[in-house]
């Protein structure tokens, strides 16, 4: 199976903000996604969210806990939870498994179709940047519900067993 290197799209219109995460999308573009998490916090007339998953073949871990950090970020802000669009039974799965219907509400088709997106720039991160990402997704991630704390503890003592490290050398 061919994998396609990951990439994100967006468009705000109308106080809609949709998010379309395309093919591989992996650690490599938590810093775009957690710099469009920030922003939206801060986005004036905001009123909807959508994040459509239709062309993602793969969405790791790290990401998801970007796309819960978006949620978490929105809480109290909007007047509906924010939407993910998403038809591929098995990323479906995966999102009711990690707890996103209690922060999400879940779609396989959108009202309408977004016009007008444009692919954002991957932001760079450096080593230490993407190693505290990493770290920051999956503590998101612990917190949605039981499973994920039992399934990313090991990760996450590692993470931070390896920043302590850092610090001292």
């Amino acid at each position: 199976m061919i994998m396609h290197e990951g990439r994100i799209k967006a468009a705000f219109d109308s106080g809609v903000f949709v998010l379309k995460l395309c093919g591989d999308v992996r650690l490599t573009l938590c810093a775009t996604l957690d710099s469009q998490a920030q922003r939206l916090a801060e986005t004036p007339g905001l009123e909807a969210v959508m994040v459509d998953l239709r062309e993602a073949t793969n969405v790791d871990s790290t990401a998801l806990g970007f796309l819960a950090k978006v949620a978490m970020a929105l809480q109290g802000r909007l007047e509906h939870p924010p939407t993910i669009v998403v038809d591929n039974p098995d990323v479906q799965r995966m999102l009711d498994v990690m707890g996103f219907a209690n922060y999400y509400t879940l779609v396989e088709s959108p009202i309408t179709e977004p016009h007008e997106l444009r692919e954002l720039p991957e932001v760079p991160a450096d080593e230490e940047g993407m190693r505290q990402r990493i770290l920051e997704a999956h503590r998101i991630l612990m917190h949605m519900n039981e499973h994920n704390r039992e399934q990313f503890q090991p990760l996450v003592e590692m993470l931070e067993a390896q920043e302590a490290a850092s610090h001292r050398d």
